[in-house]
């Protein structure tokens, strides 16, 4: 095929469609397919959906909708098109739906949506019964019924490199000095108002050696923090026979030369081992950052959520962390308006917050979501939207001011802050250990000398606002 057919990718959604774009990215690239950057003019437009709540499935939606009167051809992927298939097809006639298996041969998909060759979209399904339920023998499984690959790995574009080794490809597409890489996929715990597991698949984790060669490829790339991402990063290697194996991959990411910082994400309580605990506190280069997915704080709730847990044994984890590493970053996130959800249950919420002073606290209003268990329960414990909405406005603002105590309780801090744009005047944009990536506060720097993206500069903390913080160098 020529090389003028021309593609824009646009990426909704969290980190882990982030690298999935980066590999149909390079795939595309290895195809023939012309990148252009989100906006530009492209043949085609291939829109990365999410499809975890209603917000996010609406503006992917929207995402569509827009390619379309942009005059280009259109295609989805990711979780909305594999989570509905034939349905979203239907309602959206202007876009081709594609699915996750789709992704091994996306060049070859996106010349039949050029040409105006309309495939037949996938009728959805289960993905947790492609895999066999043991996770030790999900590996095989997995292994034999992968597509081979349909790219030339012997003669790839500038930028393009085999990332994880043969057949996975990748090609960064925002730049930056950080970036995710994916350590796992699926999930198999069976949280109650969550879909993800059905559209996303059973829990299977990438051996280390792939996960190192990455690394070391992205810190070939100019990265310098990774930013370990997957649907549980607590279940790690259990698929490969060990539990502990995070423990043991962690610190060999630390040592890849480039890489100043490996941060984990998406971590389960109930699953956090003292072991990795004592890793995360006191292996150098790996920060002391706790992405704790909560959910709630009181017990009578997660239980219904199908999670473990409350306030108790939630307050005991954090101060765990902390009594091994007093500054670490501990953020969470939260359901508010969860059927059957009473003013006792938001009391130990709004305890659980005031306690813990969590760095950066995210909440939700619950809505049922398709398939789930919770949107069978019974109607008279749902609460209306009006209601579920004031919970939210008003639990939001106690979190906003839970951060913004946090912060200011850091003044006077000495933190490593990991530039990342320079502002100009002595002034440069970075983040602190304790600060992810686009969903945390960040760090306004001051320094009396030039500095550049991907300096890790020890400084003293000297003024908080909200969430963000202000540092001399």
């Amino acid at each position: 095929m020529p090389n003028s057919r021309t593609v824009s990718l646009v990426t909704l959604g969290c980190a882990r469609n982030e690298v999935d774009s980066e590999e149909l990215a390079a795939r595309l690239a290895a195809g023939g397919w012309s990148l252009r950057g989100e906006g530009e003019d492209a043949d085609v437009v291939l829109v990365n959906t999410c499809g975890f709540i209603q917000a996010a499935k609406q503006e992917s939606i929207d995402e569509l909708l827009a390619a379309a009167d942009s005059g280009a051809k259109v295609a989805a992927v990711g979780c909305l098109a594999e989570r509905y298939g034939t349905d979203l097809a239907e309602e959206l006639p202007e876009a081709q739906v594609l699915s996750f298996d789709d992704y091994s041969d996306i060049s070859s998909r996106l010349d039949d949506v050029l040409a105006g060759r309309k495939r037949p979209a996938h009728v959805a399904r289960d993905r947790r019964t492609l895999l066999p339920v043991s996770p030790v023998s999900r590996q095989e499984a997995r292994a034999a019924k992968a597509a081979q690959p349909t790219v030339d790995l012997t003669d790839l574009p500038p930028g393009v490199a085999p990332a994880s080794g043969p057949p996975v490809l990748r090609k960064r597409l925002a730049g930056g000095v950080a970036a995710p890489l994916k350590i796992a996929s699926g999930c198999d715990r069976r949280c109650s108002f969550c879909a993800i597991p059905s559209f996303r698949g059973s829990f299977v984790s990438r051996r280390p050696p792939a996960l190192l060669a990455e690394a070391e490829w992205l810190a070939s790339q100019g990265v310098r923090e990774l930013v370990l991402v997957s649907e549980n990063s607590t279940s790690y290697g259990k698929d490969l026979g060990d539990l502990r194996l995070l423990e043991t991959v962690l610190p060999e990411l630390a040592k890849v030369g480039g890489i100043a910082r490996v941060r984990v994400s998406y971590l389960q309580p109930a699953e956090v081992r003292p072991g990795l605990i004592d890793v995360m506190t006191s292996t150098p280069g790996v920060v002391p950052y706790f992405d704790l997915s909560f959910q709630h704080a009181s017990g009578p709730v997660l239980r219904r959520m199908r999670r473990f847990g409350d306030r108790p044994r939630f307050l005991e984890l954090v101060e765990r962390v902390r009594s091994l590493s007093p500054d670490a970053g501990v953020r969470s996130n939260f359901i508010v308006g969860f059927p059957g959800e009473t003013a006792d249950d938001l009391r130990e919420l709004e305890l659980f917050l005031s306690e813990a002073r969590l760095d950066a606290i995210g909440i939700f209003g619950y809505s049922d979501e398709d398939g789930t268990e919770a949107a069978r329960f019974d109607d008279a414990d749902k609460l209306e939207e009006d209601e579920v909405a004031r919970r939210v406005s008003e639990f939001a603002a106690l979190a906003e001011e839970v951060m913004a105590q946090r912060a200011a309780d850091r003044v006077g801090e000495t933190v490593e802050v990991l530039v990342e744009e320079v502002s100009g005047d002595g002034r440069y944009e970075g983040r602190a250990a304790h600060q992810a990536p686009d969903v945390d506060g960040s760090v306004t720097l001051l320094a009396s000398r030039p500095l550049h993206p991907g300096d890790l500069v020890t400084a003293q903390v000297v003024e908080s606002d909200g969430a963000d913080l202000v540092a001399r160098a």
